[in-house]
């Protein structure tokens, strides 16, 4: 196997503040999860002095972007997202070594980032025209304009996905942004808005990394009008009340705990059971979106469970650029710790824990944050496992007898992000999926795979304010503005 990016090279990334990289005298280093006590990399961090600078370039730059009209604004965003061609190994290969994902999902991650930037900016049309109100007794304008400074706070799972539910959007309704890298995975991150940024005036789009109390000003600047989180909702808490001080306009997408509900006529084809554990078990059970327990119908618990193991039993994991590996490392210690802990409660209650797969030789051997994927059987609803989002590689698994009953349940929880409901009768799932209060809801299928871009993202209750991706998106980062004239 070869790679672009040697095992041993180490990449240095520099803040990027309006139009220049920034090296400053602190830098942070980047952990392979494969291997913790490898440096993969290094990322600038900023003062606050630096993040203020930041700030600063994006306000001074907006006047001119929200001035640009909106197709030139689109023209000069295609071009600069046309600077990645030939940086997506690159950037593929970089999101491996911080992240530890699989090498396809971190293919992924970048073409993603790709495809939403065009989807943001066949939306233009969007808030290119006013509404126009007739009279009389009123003739009425609704303009559609910018906030102003943008802040992005990036999650470390998939980064740059993610970052692009928001960034484009924020872009072509012509707003200027600050991007603030995650942590554990910030090269990919400062590495691709360097490029895209170093195509676009400067000021347009600013990148920085470091310590929360140093980025604060992302959120409590004045000049910031609109704050993007995604994270856990305790963060996303601390996030709204910092932006409440200067009355900022907040986005957060935040923890979902998200239930599969499986209906007694489900169809438990190994295809259904692959796609299914797929959704369980992407990028480690780190995804926001990912299936984070499941309900089925007490007749078909067993079969389900096994049919499950079956598949997860051929799983392998180990280091992503491993072609044969199903299922990477998790990010940080932290997080597996946080999965182990989960599993020893259940554990000690008796709770039945099965786990499938093998690890690779290397994984075997080293010290990187590796655990087999496994299922929970039945715990009892009090258990952490049942009412926490893991966001690791287990998933719990509960009986359940009376329908009305569970979806009233899970529509009193605290998640409302995603839900899940499989079928073989379409029509039901629907029916049932339409009673579901959750942001999303899929009929015979789960997770980023099958995610719609074309349309809103974001949770009920505390998974999260605000939408991001489709027209919902695009409008979020302006503000009507109404003119009106005697008819």
């Amino acid at each position: 196997m070869t790679t672009n990016i040697s095992r041993a090279t180490q990449t240095r990334a520099g803040l990027f503040i309006d139009g220049t990289t920034i090296e400053t005298g602190n830098w942070s280093p980047v952990h392979d999860p494969s291997d913790p006590s490898t440096a993969v990399g290094y990322s600038a961090d900023a003062s606050l002095h630096e993040s203020r600078a930041a700030v600063a370039a994006a306000d001074a730059a907006f006047p001119g972007w929200a001035a640009t009209p909106i197709l030139d604004r689109v023209s000069l965003i295609l071009d600069a997202l046309s600077g990645i061609e030939g940086y997506e190994n690159q950037l593929s290969e970089l999101l491996v070594r911080e992240n530890g994902k699989t090498l396809q999902e971190a293919s992924i991650d970048v073409t993603v980032f790709e495809l939403r930037f065009r989807a943001a900016c066949e939306l233009a049309a969007t808030v290119a025209e006013p509404v126009r109100l007739a009279g009389p007794p009123f003739r009425t304008e609704v303009h559609r304009l910018p906030v102003g400074v943008v802040s992005i706070i990036v999650p470390f799972n998939w980064p740059l996905a993610i970052l692009a539910a928001s960034l484009p959007y924020a872009l072509v309704a012509g707003n200027t942004v600050v991007v603030k890298a995650p942590p554990t995975t910030p090269l990919a991150v400062m590495r691709a808005l360097e490029i895209l940024g170093s195509r676009l005036p400067k000021g347009v789009i600013n990148v920085i990394s470091g310590a929360n109390s140093d980025v604060e000003p992302l959120i409590t600047d004045s000049r910031v009008q609109h704050v993007v989180f995604t994270g856990s909702t305790a963060a996303g808490t601390r996030i709204m009340t910092l932006a409440a001080q200067s009355l900022t306009k907040v986005t957060l997408e935040l923890g979902g705990n998200d239930p599969a509900i499986i209906l007694d006529d489900a169809e438990l084809s190994d295809s259904m059971l692959s796609e299914l554990v797929a959704a369980c078990f992407l990028t480690s059970g780190q995804v926001c979106m990912s299936v984070k327990r499941i309900y089925v119908a007490r007749s078909r618990f067993a079969e389900l469970a096994d049919g499950m193991g079956r598949i997860l039993e051929n799983y392998i994991v180990g280091n992503g650029f491993d072609p044969a590996v199903n299922m990477g490392p998790l990010n940080s210690a932290a997080q597996r710790d946080h999965v182990i802990q989960l599993l020893d409660q259940a554990r000690r209650t008796g709770t039945e824990v099965r786990e499938f797969g093998r690890m690779t030789e290397q994984a075997l051997a080293g010290a990187g944050h590796y655990l087999l994927p496994s299922l929970v059987l039945d715990p009892p609803a009090h258990l952490d496992i049942v009412t926490l989002e893991q966001f690791g590689p287990t998933v719990p698994i509960m009986p359940f007898d009376d329908l009305d009953e569970l979806i009233g349940q899970l529509n009193n929880e605290w998640s409302g992000l995603c839900s899940s409901v499989w079928t073989s009768n379409e029509e039901l799932g629907g029916d049932i999926a339409r009673r579901m209060r959750t942001g999303t809801t899929w009929v015979n299928q789960a997770n980023a795979g099958a995610c719609d871009d074309r349309a809103p993202f974001g949770g009920f209750r505390q998974s999260g304010i605000g939408r991001e991706m489709g027209t919902d998106g695009i409008l979020d980062f302006t503000e009507p503005h109404t003119v009106t004239f005697r008819a």
